[in-house]
């Protein structure tokens, strides 16, 4: 997403390839491993959003927070995170908090096996399973170090990939369901960033729900704030703040006199706990 694993021109490219249609499906999903363990209370934030590639700057996010952006994601690690994170360090989590930012973590897992991208990690039906729980545990450990606290949500970054292809769809399945047991068994919660088109679809149309995301953030760039009027599965999966919406790309704004490009998103789910 926004380059954040790959180039911006890769991301519209492979966008456009898995194809822009949207199709209406079913799909909550129920967080099935959550229920033995007392949860600290859900931190939600609903507001405009923003995604860029680098953690900004500690100058460049006190100038940005002027009443428009409350929240912003991010990339908390990854073995395909795409961009170096010089400013990401607990010390920057908690400076951002204080000022009243709301952070959304987002980690770069391994990306599908019939992806055509080339990524550090990709994969396989084999090691599906094995490797969504480390990744997870890793998920864990790099938002922990962060100052990002149990009860958090972890987001996936899925990108494109053919989820007509069955094989290859259900591995991914598999590696996301073993990615979000692990995550519920370390105390966060599971979230997922993905495709209308494609990799958010898988999610939100499987029909066996277990262990995947209870919160699903979908990219549709078709410009319109909202989580709910462009919802493309049904006005009854995903409530009850569980729904964030990636809607523009590539916007280059200034604000307090610092000039970032970010992705836009409109907001309706958890952030992180930092307090």
């Amino acid at each position: 997403m926004a380059g954040h694993r790959q180039s911006k021109k890769f991301r519209y490219i492979s966008w456009a390839a898995a194809g822009a249609a949207v199709v209406a499906g079913a799909g909550i999903a129920a967080q099935t491993s959550m229920a033995a363990t007392t949860w600290p209370a859900q931190k939600t934030f609903t507001g405009h959003a923003f995604d860029t590639c680098t953690a900004p700057s500690l100058s460049a996010m006190k100038g940005w927070h002027d009443g428009f952006y409350g929240a912003a994601a991010v990339y908390v690690g990854g073995k395909n995170r795409g961009c170096n994170q010089p400013n990401l360090t607990a010390s920057w989590v908690k400076s951002v908090s204080s000022v009243g930012w709301k952070l959304i973590p987002i980690y770069v897992g391994a990306q599908p096996p019939c992806q055509t991208s080339s990524n550090p990690e990709k994969l396989t039906a084999a090691n599906a399973t094995s490797l969504g729980t480390s990744d997870a545990s890793d998920a864990v450990a790099k938002a922990s170090a962060l100052g990002i606290k149990a009860g958090s949500p972890i987001y996936l970054d899925m990108e494109p990939y053919d989820i007509t292809n069955t094989s290859c769809n259900n591995a991914v399945l598999a590696y996301v369901r073993a990615f979000d047991k692990q995550l519920h068994a370390k105390t966060y919660r599971a979230g997922f960033y993905g495709f209308t088109s494609s990799s958010a679809k898988a999610i939100a149309t499987a029909k066996d729900k277990t262990d995947l995301p209870g919160n699903l953030w979908y990219a549709l760039w078709d410009k319109s704030y909202t989580t709910t009027t462009d919802w493309p599965w049904g006005s009854t999966q995903y409530t009850g703040h569980s729904r964030g919406h990636q809607y523009m790309v590539n916007s280059k704004e200034t604000r307090g006199g610092y000039t970032l490009t970010v992705d836009r998103d409109a907001w309706d789910a958890p952030v992180a706990i930092t307090g």
